[in-house]
């Protein structure tokens, strides 16, 4: 590593430590690169450590990137891509891929899941879903030849547009069109104790609709909230809604125990003009309120006492994604390595990320709140054939802020102190 990239990734470690203050909150981040101006993935590490990430999910296998992650601790979802699922059916080839892609790098680079495919389902192409199971299968096959499967687990994720119905949650249902294949995945994961990946996007629900989807509602701001007619159940946000109408679907079909984990979701800083809520300000709202969310370790109504695992979607802009605006800002960098923006964690509380400034305080329980608005959100699913990101996503874990406000303190200043040294060494 040459002196100025080392004092680059020196100063950037330095400006992201007071952006994303150190909060020790066991999150998950995407970490897509469809772009041709992103930073070294060595250079990566201080940012993901910076945001208190803890696991990262790829939409690859990416070399450079496992390599420059090995004795980090940090756990990885690796993934692989739709293109090779016909592939994948051969056991040979599945058993070459693992060999290459994931035993290669272990134990030094903390592999966990191999994603195999991506929203696969909704792309309604049954030359990829055909081959989705049979692929999962073979890959699976390969770990245990390898007696890899106690520690690297098979799974694919979906977009929420697989759900026919999502509101009220209750009526959470499979498109009729998929439930035969989506049971079989979901006998898979019985099989290997694996969870179910959902990417979920709030944004999606707002843009579409926004006269009627209160932006509230959709940011984890204070409101009145929902109460579904079926359950009783009250919702003060959309993202729960969402995951509790997987939970129902799940139920409907006999796996109501199977757990589901939230693979992706984010709000974009920037959109067309016809993207509605797409700007800086409803990002880090949403993200600084979500990961505040997280690091309670508070479960959905429906699932009180299960920890949320859910990956931010995404670590950076990327220049090079297709499509409206919005695609190429969903990142909490910047591809220089500067922060988005702030998301405005202090101490052992996440600030609540509102215009009016920083504020602790939380969203009131059902009971202390006004009664339900008798505008109740529409549908919380995409449209059928809809992706939200194509291949990428963001990352999750079960999070606790772990520093007090003196922890917090010493840790900054020994960030302080390793920038200053490291600096100063340069020069």
């Amino acid at each position: 590593m040459d002196s100025n990239r080392l004092k680059c990734s020196s100063i950037l470690l330095f400006f992201s430590v007071f952006l994303f203050p150190a909060m020790v909150v066991a999150i998950g981040v995407n970490y897509g690169q469809i772009a041709n101006n992103l930073p070294s993935p060595e250079n990566v590490i201080p940012l993901v450590r910076a945001i208190g990430a803890s696991k990262v999910k790829l939409y690859d296998a990416d070399p450079r990137v496992l390599k420059a992650f090995a004795n980090t601790g940090v756990e990885f979802i690796v993934g692989l891509g739709n293109e090779y699922l016909a592939k994948m059916r051969d056991p040979d080839k599945a058993l070459d891929w693992v060999k290459t892609n994931v035993q290669a790098y272990l134990p030094a680079t903390k592999i966990t899941y191999i994603a195999v495919g991506n929203e696969v389902l909704t792309f309604n192409d049954t030359s990829l879903s055909d081959n989705l199971v049979p692929a999962m299968q073979s890959v699976y096959t390969a770990l245990v030849k390898l007696n890899l499967d106690k520690q690297v687990t098979i799974t694919t994720a979906h977009s929420l547009a697989i759900l026919e119905a999502s509101y009220p949650p209750s009526s959470g249902a499979f498109r009729r069109d998929l439930r035969g294949c989506i049971t079989q995945i979901l006998n898979f994961h019985v099989k290997t104790a694996s969870p179910f990946l959902i990417n979920a996007y709030p944004y999606f629900a707002y843009k579409s609709n926004p006269k009627q989807v209160p932006i509230d509602f959709v940011l984890f701001q204070p409101n009145s909230g929902i109460v579904d007619p079926v359950s009783n159940l009250h919702y003060d946000n959309m993202l729960f809604a969402q995951i509790d109408a997987v939970h129902f679907a799940l139920a409907s079909l006999g796996f109501n125990k199977l757990p589901v984990q939230i693979s992706e979701t984010g709000w974009p800083s920037k959109g067309d003009q016809d993207e509605a809520g797409a700007t800086l300000e409803n990002a880090k709202k949403y993200n600084g309120n979500l990961m505040k969310l997280i690091s309670q370790k508070k479960g959905t109504p429906l699932r009180p006492n299960c920890d949320l695992s859910i990956y931010v979607f995404a670590l950076f802009n990327e220049n090079m994604k297709p499509g409206p605006t919005s695609e190429r800002n969903y990142g909490l960098f910047k591809p220089d390595g500067t922060p988005a923006y702030s998301i405005g964690f202090t101490g052992n509380i996440v600030a609540n990320t509102s215009s009016d400034g920083p504020s602790t305080s939380t969203v009131k329980p059902p009971s202390a709140q006004s009664p339900p608005s008798a505008q109740s959100p529409p549908s919380a699913t995409l449209p059928p054939g809809s992706s939200s990101t194509g291949y990428l996503s963001i990352s999750s874990a079960t999070g606790r802020l772990q520093f007090s406000s003196i922890g917090l303190f010493l840790c900054l200043l020994g960030f302080i102190e390793l920038a200053f040294y490291t600096i100063q060494s340069l020069f």
